[in-house]
């Protein structure tokens, strides 16, 4: 199993009532916890695009942060989680200029995730009508964008929702034969979608591990006999949770339960309205009750999310590498805990917790291309 990080850019109201330059220190804290995942072993950090979510994110370009990161990092792997292929938002073109140009640049470390935009208030933003036709809009960008990275001339394409001449589209990718694709999984039919078009898939599902486990099952059943939309198989299952480490177990329980976790899970409940809720769900800006200590030791102990000393995170995880995750995503920055607190509990698990299940230097998106392309000859 993989490990990475979400810089979502969270900027809560009440930091920025209390410091006109809140919002900046938050993007500079993202940059930061960026460049230490990098150092202490995380294999990837993934950024949103996302427009108009007030407090939950403030990150609308992944192509521009992502570029920050890796002038600033080695090893890591940039990956958008995710660039909107929604024509309305990104014309397609644009989009293959520039995922092969961070190609480029981040010398073979860029990560393709794709997506059609995860709310009404970003949807009806770029006046698209409904959200049901951002399905048909992502089907017809998705499927010409890698045709515009082969050789020589894109042939041009005249769709419902993009038209385009016949042109060169430059540069091409910088790897052979492009970076990995990636799509966002919120409902049951989408895991499915993702295997069949050959994608690895982001689980922004809710749940502990064994209740997301038929989702993840669904995409293992139906990824071996996938018609990739690419030129390869991304057979990946990503999935999101909440971690803090600490030498200190009972000092982890108590970081976490005055997070504000709940605070930020009720701003993603109201936001990303195409994703279904948990039953019982309250309506932001009512949220639920910050948890105890304890009942964050019980969430745990269930593999809900990874907090305590390193064996209890190590125990969590476990239960997600059981049902087939392949890699676990955090958001150290999604909260109100201080900087110092999250790089020590980054350091921590990864020094201690990360070596017990990525023993391959090698990036599991880059052996799947290589082994792509070995079998092509």
């Amino acid at each position: 199993m993989e490990f990475g990080i979400f810089a979502q850019l969270f900027v809560p109201d009440a930091e920025r009532e209390a410091d006109p330059q809140a919002e900046h220190k938050r993007i500079m804290k993202n940059v930061e916890m960026s460049v230490l995942a990098d150092r202490v072993g995380f294999k990837y950090v993934w950024i949103p695009e996302h427009h108009f979510l007030d407090q939950y994110s403030h990150m609308p370009g992944p192509e521009v942060f992502g570029s920050f990161v890796a002038a600033q990092t080695d090893q890591i792997h940039i990956g958008a989680a995710i660039l909107n292929v929604n024509p309305k938002v990104n014309h397609p073109a644009r989009l293959a200029e520039k995922v092969a140009l961070m190609d480029h640049l981040f010398e073979g470390r860029f990560e393709f995730g794709t997506g059609r935009g995860s709310s009404s208030t970003e949807v009806f933003g770029f006046d698209i009508e409904t959200l049901e036709i951002t399905k048909e809009m992502y089907d017809e960008a998705i499927a010409e964008i890698p045709k515009m990275w082969e050789a020589g001339e894109y042939p041009g394409f005249d769709g419902r929702f993009f038209k385009m001449p016949p042109r060169i589209v430059l540069p091409k990718p910088y790897t052979d034969p492009h970076p990995p694709i990636w799509v966002a999984a919120g409902s049951p039919p989408t895991f499915t979608k993702a295997a069949k078009l050959g994608m690895g898939a982001f689980c922004f599902s809710h749940g502990k591990p064994e209740s997301i486990a038929p989702l993840i099952q669904a995409y293992k059943d139906n990824i071996g006999a996938a018609e990739p939309v690419g030129k390869y198989v991304n057979d990946n299952m990503a999935c999101v949770t909440n971690m803090v480490c600490h030498e200190d177990r009972n000092e982890a329980f108590r970081i976490a339960s005055e997070s504000g976790m709940n605070y930020y899970t009720g701003l993603q409940m109201h936001w990303l309205d195409n994703i279904p809720k948990p039953e019982g769900a309250p309506e932001w800006p009512d949220h639920w009750p910050e948890p105890t200590p304890e009942q964050v030791e019980k969430a745990t102990a269930q593999g809900l999310i990874a907090v305590g000393d390193p064996d209890d995170c190590a125990a969590a995880i476990r239960k997600w590498e059981e049902i087939g995750a392949d890699q676990l995503i955090f958001s150290p920055t999604t909260n109100f805990t201080d900087a110092e607190t999250i790089a020590g509990s980054m350091e921590l698990f990864g020094k201690e917790v990360i070596p017990q299940f990525d023993t391959d230097p090698v990036h599991r998106t880059t052996r799947q291309r290589e082994a792509a392309n070995a079998a092509t000859g």
